[in-house]
Parts: structure tokens; sequence; C-alpha cells
């Protein structure tokens, strides 16, 4: 992967946020993988994130890429169907969502299986970022519409 094909996202609002969530869509991860820095106020995870940009542009060959997203301003997490004391459990990522709450929002990243992590935050503000090289995606993830 060039630098140029590297992807490096931003968000401070919840139109950006809206963009990172849809690269992430499908993104796998273990739950050692969630690392929270209350000093730094900070909520790093690191995944193998499908890339969906690549797939719609080039008709190729589906691939996955090393990302890390750092989310800043949280001061409070709590999750739902997420076993700490089971670091090798795999999380797919669904999305990324917002909620204004005054003086505060609430950021919740949802999982398959029904698993979320809801941080307060004081804004949004996030980053996203390829670190390495892909490779080859064994499929395309599908979804069932319900």
């Amino acid at each position: 992967m060039s630098a140029a094909d590297s992807l490096r996202l931003a968000a401070l609002d919840t139109e950006d946020l809206q963009v990172i969530s849809a690269a992430l869509q499908d993104a796998v991860l273990t739950v050692r993988d969630l690392v929270y820095l209350p000093r730094d106020r900070r909520l790093t995870l690191s995944c193998n994130r499908f890339a969906w940009e690549v797939r719609k542009l080039r008709f190729g060959a589906p691939e996955r890429r090393r990302s890390a997203l750092t989310l800043d301003r949280v001061f409070a997490v709590q999750s739902q169907g997420i076993d700490r004391s089971r670091p090798n459990d795999v999380l797919s990522l669904l999305a990324l969502q917002f909620e204004d709450a005054a003086p505060h929002g609430h950021l919740t990243l949802v999982f398959s299986g029904g698993a979320t992590i809801r941080l307060e935050v004081d804004c949004i503000e996030a980053r996203l970022a390829d670190l390495g090289p892909q490779w080859s995606a064994r499929m395309t993830p599908r979804h069932r519409l319900d």
C-alpha cells in the first residue's frame, strides 16, 4: 500500500463521524485491541478494517488493512456484552453513533451480537489511520436485511 492508498481521516462533527463509521463497518478486532487511557482521556482500538472504498473503486479482490481509531476527550466508558477477561474474543464493529446530551455527548461503538461500548465525551474528536500493508480478504462481508 502506498501512502496515497493509506486512509487517514479525522472527525470533529457528526457528519465526519459518519464517514469514519462507514470506513470501519465490518472491521474485526479482539478485546485486547481496545485500550482506554483515562489519564489521557483517550480510547484507542486497532483493527483489521475491510477496505470498502477500494472494493467500490476497483471491483477487484476484497482487501483488509490494519488500522487504528483514536477517540479523544473521553471521560467515561461503559461496555455491554464484552468480557475483558477474554482478551482473544473477536468483535466485529458495525457502526459509530453519536447522541448529543448537553453538556456532553455519548459516542457508542456498536458491535455484532449486541455488544456495545458507550463513551461519555466532551465533543467528537476522532482519528482513523491505516497502519500498514493491505492483504486479500477471504470474502466480502454480507448483512442480512430483516
